[in-house]
Formats: C-alpha cells, sequence, structure tokens
C-alpha cells in the first residue's frame, strides 16, 4: 500500500473507496482512520448537525473552487 502510494501518489479512501491525492483528513470516528478531504468535511459537517443535501451542496462548491484555480 505504502508503495502503490509513493509511486502513484494516489490513495484510497477506506471509508467512501474512492481514489484521491493530496493531504489526508483524520476520521472522526475513531481519531486514527486517514480518510479522504470530502469524507473529512462530510464528517466534521455532519458534526454540527448539518443535513446530507447540504453536505453535497458544500463540497460542490468547494471542487468548483478548488477546479478554478
Amino acid at each position: 500500500m505504502k508503495e502503490d502510494i509513493i509511486t502513484t501518489g494516489f490513495r484510497i479512501c477506506p471509508k467512501c473507496g474512492k481514489h484521491y491525492h493530496g493531504a489526508p483528513a483524520l476520521s472522526r470516528e475513531d481519531n486514527e482512520t486517514l480518510i479522504c478531504p470530502d469524507c473529512g468535511t462530510r464528517e466534521a459537517l455532519e458534526s454540527i448537525g448539518v443535513d446530507r443535501t447540504e453536505q453535497e451542496k458544500i463540497l460542490d462548491t468547494i471542487h468548483r473552487c478548488m477546479d478554478g484555480q
């Protein structure tokens, strides 16, 4: 697994199963598992009571802004 990260620069999120690159987030569920930034954002938003539909709107906005850089 570590070799895959070094050679490809991508990781697989254990929570959603998607490939991602960049800095991982630390899961709030166990404070040990590294997850993708999207799942980290979802966990943070869920912890303050943001519903799933609104979470997806926020993530869409984040992705649009990041793509524009």
